[in-house]
């Protein structure tokens, strides 16, 4: 089958959405299928390699995401349908679909194509963190953007409902998945350890970036207990506050690869505290090094933590709540070891192999169901 992934963002070593793309190309590679990944180009002189195996990759016009100028989104571009028609599409999987996605929902109906669309970002959550009012037009945009693909693909749960009581049509779930392989406990790194917390401390992560709809300032009581040093793994147009918000933390900047894994597999506990995250990956890659979590009960995190058993949920914006739950895990090592092995276990399953064979039976439903119509 020949696919055109279209992602609006880039990098994906940086960005959720572009990560997901280029590892359902590989995975299609891999299956022996065709796939084509169309993506907004790289910062100019960059010399970063498109990680997308044997996949081709064609580069549309993109621009820095404001705030955050390692993350590039693309602008619409009539190279979209030509490389449709060049590459001999046979299925659009278009991923987060907003300003690209629509062109490529267009090029995928002129042609008579089926079209998927992947839900991704939390959109009308992010307009009422930075404009404090635009959900309700971000809501009619993600509508109109998804009711005219064949199927939507939800991340969770929670993220599935949103979409139904929003309107959009044919909601399926489809979650992501983690590699198992590279977020493992075997990469603990003691030297690491010891220069990170030198006393013994109780060691508290954050991955992910630093903006204001992941409200990380929300660590502030947990950073300030005894015996508990906060690392955090990230950069973004947040760090300057955050670091006054956080005496004593570690800032570690932008991680990734190996190097991101040893800083996972040497935490004593994970922390996110985003409450629009529509799948928070972050969480499966600390459950996968055997890192206990603490997460907000709010979207993706319902899916991947079952309170008391394979992690910890919060109620959403609660910094005391946060505060108590790293306190519990510094004060019951048993705990921590309990809920880290069960979350290892849960994600054992989830590897991107089994993720991506999920996604290649909804594409092979979609083009059953445009077949009975056209019979």
């Amino acid at each position: 089958m020949r696919v055109a992934i279209v992602t609006e963002s880039y990098p994906p070593d940086v960005n959720g959405v572009a990560h997901c793309a280029w590892q359902t190309a590989r995975h299609l590679a891999r299956r022996g299928h065709e796939p084509l990944v169309v993506a907004p180009a790289p910062p100019p002189g960059s010399r970063r390699p498109d990680p997308a195996g044997p996949a081709p990759v064609v580069h549309v016009p993109s621009l820095p995401l404001p705030g955050y100028p390692q993350v590039r989104v693309a602008v619409p571009s009539r190279r979209l349908a030509a490389a449709l028609t060049a590459h001999g599409t046979e299925l659009v999987h278009l991923a987060s679909p907003f300003v690209l996605g629509v062109r490529g929902m267009t090029a995928a109906a002129r042609l008579g194509l089926p079209a998927v669309a992947v839900y991704q970002t939390d959109l009308a959550g992010y307009a009422r963190t930075y404009l404090g009012a635009g959900e309700a037009a971000a809501w009619r945009r993600i509508r109109a953007v998804h009711a005219a693909a064949d199927r939507t693909l939800a991340p969770s749960s929670a993220a599935a409902a949103e979409l139904g009581a929003h309107g959009v049509p044919r909601v399926h779930l489809w979650p992501r998945g983690v590699d198992t392989a590279r977020f493992d406990p075997g990469h603990r790194d003691p030297a690491l350890r010891r220069e990170l917390a030198p006393g013994g401390e109780l060691l508290v992560g954050y991955v992910g970036r630093l903006a204001p709809e992941k409200h990380i300032a929300l660590l502030a009581e947990a950073c300030a207990l005894p015996g508990v040093r906060l690392v955090v793994v990230g950069d973004g147009p947040s760090e300057p506050a955050l670091r006054t918000a956080l005496p004593g933390a570690v800032f570690l900047g932008r991680r990734t690869g190996d190097d991101l894994a040893r800083i996972y597999a040497s935490l004593d506990a994970f922390v996110h505290t985003g409450p629009f995250e529509t799948f928070c990956q972050t969480v499966q890659e600390a459950q996968a090094s055997g890192v206990p979590v603490v997460a907000p009960a709010s979207g993706g995190p319902l899916d991947l933590v079952d309170h008391g058993r394979t992690g910890l949920l919060v109620p959403p914006h609660d910094a005391g709540a946060v505060r108590d739950a790293v306190q519990t895990l510094r004060d019951r090592p048993e705990l921590r070891l309990r809920l880290a092995d069960a979350g290892r276990t849960a994600v054992a399953g989830r590897t991107w192999e089994a993720v991506g064979d999920r996604l290649v039976t909804h594409y092979a439903q979609v083009r059953e169901a445009r077949e009975c119509l056209t019979v």
